[in-house]
């Protein structure tokens, strides 16, 4: 007879550990707390528009890719995906932006622009990010965190000292224009630290940004989820939504299945891609791995203040994605890592999907997503996020020489209270826990309990750590784990 597992959670970790697990013949169940799947990447709808609530950058298209793949399937059999161009521009000043286009040619051409002699250290620069994500996505990242040994290879033995320096060293050791050094710095923050923190190896994700580019899934990225749902449900796996787990059965020291609004569900083997710090607290003390210090003591990614606004007519001088960096970068990174805090001047990133996809706005309308990074355990009131609105949309209106207020229709809010009840998230944070070097591949909390037999976690708190893509790997680790101890 077929393993039964139970897995806690519908985000895209989860829901890829249920596709590998249902395609090597386990009967798996989804068990998601909230009325819809998706996790964190869930949508919102109202009056006519449509916002991704979660995730709204779709980048490392291979990932996806490969993850199809495993299953005979692209992901054009589910969803289209558009090439943005341009990728993103970034406001330093009133009117002033840098625009990133969609190909490397374009952006080398852009950078020399702004500092001669720049585009020939970028070309260098590029070229060995490239070389890392090979090495990285092709190779480390499937690892699951087992081992330090899982690092060594004939590869990283010769890039051994790009885990030891930082991005912020290595980009600033190259470039002296202060607003290159920023977009430069940028891709690093989906990871979760601060450039000062990150080792230079994570480089890769500037090839991501620069080689791969930036994409949209037609519909927004709630697409993929319902891919995975498609793709899930035509391997068998079932899904049950609005079961909020209460508890994880353990006799003997060994997980046998889940309690949920008073009903219990037996399992041979259970998954969680629940926030892992809240799945413990579903075990009595003896059997958590982790203790309360341990965590206080990690660096976890943002938090995030995010604004879903409908506005009554086009706006001008933004791009689909537009990044707001017209204030001091390391001012706002010591509020959020250093001495948490609201930052008094933030930087703030704005989507408007209704740029690209006439599906997310009735026509001549806008939607907007604001976002503002903070340190996660902060309180959160109305108040400040009232009062935080007020200040990046007034930024919003000088920098891009529009008047925009008056043609709100609605705005609706989500912060650090809302990734709590909705998410279980360890002290509201957005992404996960960060990839510094002491966080990095085994040095991240396990995949495998060690104090629980037959329970396993993934998601980013675990390897290989925050981000969509990742996620996604993280689910066929756990699910190669499972089955190597199991088949």
């Amino acid at each position: 007879m077929k393993q039964s597992v139970s897995i806690i959670g519908s985000g895209f970790s989860s829901l890829a550990a249920s596709c590998y697990l249902a395609q090597e013949g386990y009967k798996a169940t989804v068990f998601e707390k909230n009325k819809t799947i998706g996790g964190r990447a869930r949508q919102l709808k109202k009056d006519g528009f449509v916002f991704d609530i979660g995730p709204t950058w779709y980048w490392m298209p291979d990932v996806f890719e490969r993850f199809f793949a495993d299953f005979n399937k692209k992901p054009s059999d589910y969803y289209t995906l558009e090439k943005l161009n341009p990728a993103y521009s970034v406001y330093f000043g009133k009117d002033d932006f840098i625009t990133i286009e969609d190909t490397l040619e374009k952006i080398i051409k852009a950078f020399e622009k702004e500092e001669s002699g720049s585009s020939i250290k970028l070309k260098k620069f590029i070229s060995d990010a490239k070389d890392n994500y090979n090495v990285a996505i092709k190779d480390l990242v499937y690892n699951p965190g087992i081992s330090p040994l899982e690092l060594i290879t004939p590869t990283t033995i010769k890039k051994i000292n790009q885990f030891f320096s930082t991005i912020k060293r290595d980009v600033r050791k190259e470039f002296k224009n202060e607003r290159l050094i920023k977009i430069l710095e940028f891709p690093v923050l989906f990871l979760g630290a601060k450039p000062s923190d990150t080792p230079s190896f994570y480089s890769f994700m500037n090839y991501a940004d620069f080689g791969l580019g930036t994409f949209h899934p037609k519909k927004g990225m709630y697409q993929v989820i319902l891919a995975m749902e498609n793709l899930a449900k035509e391997l068998g796996v079932t899904i049950k939504t609005e079961t909020n787990i209460d508890k994880i059965i353990v006799e003997n020291g060994t997980a046998k299945g889940i309690v949920s609004n008073d009903n219990t569900y037996l399992s041979d083997i259970v998954v969680s891609g629940a926030d892992y710090h809240h799945t413990e607290t579903l075990l009595e003390k003896s059997y958590r791995q982790y203790t309360e210090k341990y965590w206080s003591k990690k660096t976890f990614a943002p938090s995030s203040l995010l604004f879903y606004v409908g506005f009554n007519k086009k706006l001008k001088q933004v791009n689909h994605h537009t990044l707001f960096f017209d204030v001091d970068f390391e001012t706002h990174a010591k509020a959020i890592y250093d001495n948490p805090k609201w930052p008094e001047n933030p930087l703030f990133y704005a989507s408007f999907p209704s740029k690209t996809d006439s599906s997310t706005a009735p026509q001549n309308k806008e939607a907007g997503i604001f976002l503002i990074p903070l340190a996660p355990g902060l309180a959160d009131t109305e108040a400040l996020r009232e009062q935080y609105f007020e200040k990046i949309i007034t930024r919003f209106e000088n920098l891009t020489s529009q008047s925009v207020k008056k043609d709100i229709i609605f705005k609706e809010s989500f912060c650090i209270n809302d990734f709590i009840n909705d998410y279980n998230s360890y002290k509201g944070n957005a992404y996960g826990m960060a990839n510094t070097l002491l966080q990095t591949a085994f040095l991240r909390p396990k995949l495998k309990s060690k104090k629980v037999n037959n329970l396993y976690f993934t998601g980013q708190l675990t390897v290989p750590g925050p981000g969509v893509p990742p996620s996604l790997i993280s689910g066929k680790l756990v699910a190669n784990l499972v089955t190597k101890h199991h088949s």
